[in-house]
C-alpha cells in the first residue's frame, strides 16, 4: 500500500465524486481510498432514512466496489496523522496495525465530527449524527427521543424521528432561534411544522449530562430519552491541526484551488475544508461542487500543470425534509412548501445515488 502515489483521504461527496474523473484523466496512475468506514453514507437522504422512507443500502454504496469499479484500491483505515512536509499518511486498520502510506498527491476529504466530549455521558450514553451511520438503531415506537442542536439537520432529524416514532421529541438548541441559517419567513414555517408534529423545541437551553434514559439540562431539568442524539454544529478531526495550518474550529485552510497552504500537492474539500478565499457553511453542496475542480487539480499538479481556482455560489437551494413526504424550499430569498418539494428532492438525492451506484 505504501507504493499508492495519489491517496483520497476520506470518502466523502467530494472525494468519490472525483475519483471516476481523476481515473479519467489520469488512466494509468496508482489510486488508494482510505476511509474508516466499509460504506459511505449520503446525508441528504438521512433524515428520510430515519423517517421511514428510504431502505438503509438506498442511501449507502459499499467503499471497495466503488474503489475497484474505478480502477482504485481501498484501504479500510482510520486515518490518524498526515505529513505534509514528508507526504506521508499515517493510518490504523480496524485489526490496529498502522500503516504509513506515502503519496505524490493527496485528498483530505474526512468531514466533521458531532460528538460533544463536554457534555458528561455523550460518549456512553447519546449518539453523534455524524459520521453517518446507516445502521442508527430506534428506540421502541412510542419511546421518547431528545436531539441536541437546533440547526436545519437538527429540525430535520427531529421530524423525521416524530414521523417515524410517534413519539415524544425535544429539540434542544443553546442559541436564541433554530434554524438560525434560514430566513425569518422560512424559520417561521419551520417552526410550525415542528409545532404540528409535537415535537418541543427548546432554546436558550444547553444539555448537561446525558443518561441511558434521559437527558439533563444545565438548569436541572430532566427530559426522559430512549435515544439521545447530538447534531449542534461540525466539529473537526483533531489530528488535523497537528501538522496543518488551520481555522479557529480546526478545519484544513485552503486556497482558491482547494490546495492547503504551503503544500501545494496535498488539497482538502467538504466539510473538513475552510477556504479561506470565500467562507462558507458547512453544506454538501459545496462538496459536491467541489469534485470536478478537486479532480482537475489533483490531476494538474500530477502532471506538472497549472490549477485551476473554485469559486463557489453564495447562496444555493435549500430543500428541508418535514419528517412525512412534505419539505420545505429557501432559495435567494424565495421560500415555498408542499408535498411536491419533497418529490423533487427525493428525485435530485435518487439522482446523486444513481451517479455514485452507476
Amino acid at each position: 500500500m505504501s507504493g499508492a502515489r495519489i491517496l483520497l483521504l476520506g470518502a466523502g461527496h467530494a472525494n468519490l465524486l472525483a475519483l471516476p474523473q481523476l481515473r479519467a484523466a489520469l488512466p494509468k496512475a496508482a489510486v488508494l481510498l482510505v476511509d474508516m468506514a466499509e460504506h459511505a453514507t449520503y446525508s441528504g437522504m438521512y433524515p428520510g432514512l430515519i423517517a421511514g422512507h428510504y431502505r438503509a443500502d438506498q442511501l449507502s454504496v459499499g467503499l471497495a466496489d466503488f474503489a475497484a469499479r474505478h480502477g482504485a484500491g481501498f484501504l479500510r483505515a482510520r486515518i490518524t496523522g498526515i505529513d505534509p512536509v514528508a507526504r506521508q499518511v499515517t493510518a490504523e486498520q480496524p485489526c490496529g496495525t498502522a500503516q504509513r502510506l506515502d503519496y505524490s498527491q493527496a485528498a483530505l476529504d474526512v468531514g466533521s465530527q458531532g460528538v460533544m466530549p463536554e457534555i458528561a455521558g455523550f460518549l456512553d450514553y447519546a449518539r453523534a449524527v455524524k459520521p453517518l451511520r446507516a445502521d442508527l438503531p430506534l428506540p421502541d415506537r412510542g419511546l421518547p427521543s431528545v436531539v441536541i442542536g437546533g440547526g436545519v439537520a437538527g429540525a430535520e432529524i427531529a421530524l423525521a424521528l416524530s414521523h417515524r416514532q410517534r413519539a415524544p421529541v425535544t429539540l434542544v438548541e443553546a442559541g436564541p432561534r433554530i434554524a438560525a441559517a434560514l430566513t425569518p419567513r422560512a424559520r417561521t414555517l419551520l417552526r410550525r411544522a415542528l409545532d404540528r408534529a409535537g415535537v418541543a423545541v427548546l432554546t436558550e437551553a444547553r444539555v448537561h449530562r446525558v443518561a441511558a434514559d434521559h437527558v439533563v439540562l444545565a438548569d436541572g431539568r430532566r427530559i426522559d430519552s430512549a435515544l439521545t442524539l447530538g447534531i449542534a454544529g461540525a466539529r473537526a478531526p483533531d489530528w488535523l491541526a497537528r501538522d496543518l495550518p488551520v481555522d479557529e474550529a480546526g478545519f484544513v485552510c485552503v486556497g482558491p484551488c482547494l490546495q492547503v497552504p504551503g503544500h501545494p500537492d496535498l488539497f482538502a474539500a467538504g466539510d473538513c475544508a475552510f477556504m479561506t478565499h470565500a467562507p462558507r457553511p458547512k453544506a454538501g453542496v459545496f462538496a459536491v461542487r467541489q469534485a470536478p475542480v478537486l479532480a482537475a487539480n489533483v490531476a494538474a499538479r500530477h502532471l506538472g500543470r497549472p490549477c485551476r481556482a473554485f469559486r463557489p455560489q453564495r447562496d444555493y437551494l435549500k430543500i428541508i425534509s418535514l419528517g412525512g413526504q412534505e419539505a420545505l424550499a429557501q432559495w435567494h430569498g424565495i421560500v415555498l412548501q408542499g408535498r411536491w418539494l419533497w418529490r423533487v428532492k427525493d428525485r435530485i438525492d435518487r439522482g446523486f445515488m444513481a451517479r455514485l451506484k452507476g
